[in-house]
């Protein structure tokens, strides 16, 4: 396996991706029946607006359009050629460094345990010939223009037949779009789908579908079909407050939510769109209490988050339930908080307790988060499944093709994937509808999260529990919904 790369380099500006696969008329996500046609459109615009900006759901902002930039891309498209020889090389980007580091957190473990299984040791037989198996990982530092650099020293230098990424809109986009311009096949995931897919287009009004980049995770609507059962289940006076910064992040969340609310029979109290960094909450934690607000939703930067509920605490604002999304995600999150995170509930897309095992080689989902506890001495993160997914989707898709080293060829068997893995059921054929009624879009496959609160743990100071499963009954609930504030 490569080594980690470290190296500087220069910053690029991708070309606007190419269209591809038709769009086919099929079925919707179950929570966009409840919301309407208007605020999947709202977000959908939203996001696409966040895409332009820049930001952790929004995508590639960083990657700044410069005539020399777009320049020096243009004269690297058209010349990378597809690999060659009895060895598949696989590229794999993911922000090992940097501040978006914490979803990466287990990467190089997964990377250690695929090449150990006996599939990516042995190798792949495809179309009857027997190939090696080359991982070659990159680290994205956290940084977009990095990213598309390594995704472009990939297909240029290594000559990969398949480039996976993980880890935020920062990471998967740029990676995805130089996939797309130089005709690669490419399988993304851990980015909010609308992100990814309406985020790269040259006209997010009139998108158009790609033919060489896939991806797997869920979206927006998926934050409700995770916490609005939750709200439905804890008494309250149905008042929701939202803490959405003025980014792009907490515009797209601000799209979406006031739709959903209502639909749900909620009321919306947004607590303004404040600056990132901002250190003085009690503005917002008054209007919150002078609404008497008892749910809780945000979308902020986790140190925001972590100075917003201290202060919370401190002012006598105490919501009964907080449903919080992009923070607490991971172990790590939890400490600075201390007990301030018992009974918060948030999303989780993969944990042990999910009754999934790998394609590869029957590796269950517990058995694939113990050894990692045990060779690292920290709790299981839910970036772990999907990372693992990864591999399996590219054995799968490779395996299928006639030649691992013919893009189109793999690209399409990409587009076919139907299976089941570690992170459970993923159909890529019949992907989600960007608006109910309208067509899905191909190459997206949706995973089904639970809701989960953090509570006082056994073996580390806090662990997740299941608490509902209105989005995947596949996984049992664990525990009771508990109010986080009686």
């Amino acid at each position: 396996m490569a080594g980690l790369e470290s190296e500087s380099t220069r910053s690029q500006q991708p070309d606007e991706p190419e269209g591809g696969a038709e769009m086919t008329a099929a079925g919707r996500e179950p929570w966009s029946a409840k919301v309407s046609r208007r605020t999947v459109l709202r977000v959908t615009g939203a996001t696409a607006a966040a895409a332009a900006a820049g930001s952790l759901i929004g995508a590639t902002g960083a990657l700044a359009s410069t005539p020399t930039a777009a320049r020096s891309t243009s004269r690297l498209r058209g010349q990378a050629s597809a690999g060659t020889g009895d060895t598949i090389t696989i590229g794999f980007v993911t922000p090992l460094t940097g501040p978006l580091a914490g979803f990466a957190s287990g990467d190089q473990f997964i990377v250690d345990t695929i090449n150990n299984t006996a599939a990516y040791k042995n190798g792949f037989t495809v179309g009857g010939k027997s190939y090696a198996i080359n991982l070659v990982v990159k680290d994205s530092q956290s940084d977009p223009n990095r990213a598309g650099q390594v995704a472009q020293d990939l297909i240029n230098s290594d000559k990969v037949d398949l480039i996976l990424t993980t880890s935020t809109p920062e990471t998967t986009n740029p990676v995805a779009t130089i996939a797309e311009q130089n005709k690669v096949p490419c399988l993304s995931t851990v980015v909010p789908w609308q992100a990814w897919f309406f985020g790269r287009q040259a006209d997010p009004a009139n998108p158009v579908p790609f033919k060489y980049t896939t991806m797997f995770f869920f979206g927006a609507e998926s934050f409700g079909g995770c916490f609005i059962p939750m709200w439905d289940r804890i008494p309250t006076n149905k008042v929701v407050a939202g803490q959405f910064p003025n980014d792009a992040d907490g515009n797209a969340f601000r799209a979406y939510w006031p739709g959903a609310i209502t639909a749900a029979g909620y009321t919306f109290v947004d607590g303004g769109a404040y600056t990132d960094g901002t250190t003085d909450f009690t503005q917002m934690i008054s209007q919150f209490k002078q609404a008497d607000a008892q749910i809780f939703i945000n979308a902020p930067l986790p140190p925001d988050f972590n100075t917003f509920w201290q202060q919370a605490a401190q002012q006598g604002w105490k919501p009964k339930l907080a449903t919080v999304a992009k923070v607490l995600l991971f172990p790590a999150d939890t400490e600075a908080l201390g007990d301030l995170v018992i009974n918060v509930a948030t999303d989780c897309w993969w944990g042990p307790f999910m009754p999934y095992v790998s394609s590869i080689d029957g590796t269950t989902s517990k058995q694939l988060a113990d050894p990692y506890t045990a060779a690292s001495g920290k709790q299981w993160t839910q970036s772990l499944g999907s990372t693992y997914s990864l591999f399996e989707i590219a054995q799968l898709a490779l395996q299928a093709a006639s030649d691992p080293h013919d893009h189109d060829d793999v690209a399409s068997q990409l587009f076919k994937v139907n299976y089941s893995g570690i992170v459970g059921p993923l159909d890529f054929t019949t992907g989600p509808a960007p608006a109910p009624g309208a067509p899905t879009i191909p190459g997206i496959g949706i995973i089904r999260p639970v809701g989960v609160q953090w509570v006082k743990g056994q073996s580390f100071p806090y662990e997740m529990v299941v608490v509902d499963n209105s989005l995947n009954k596949d996984v049992p609930v664990s525990a009771d919904l508990q109010p986080t504030n009686p």
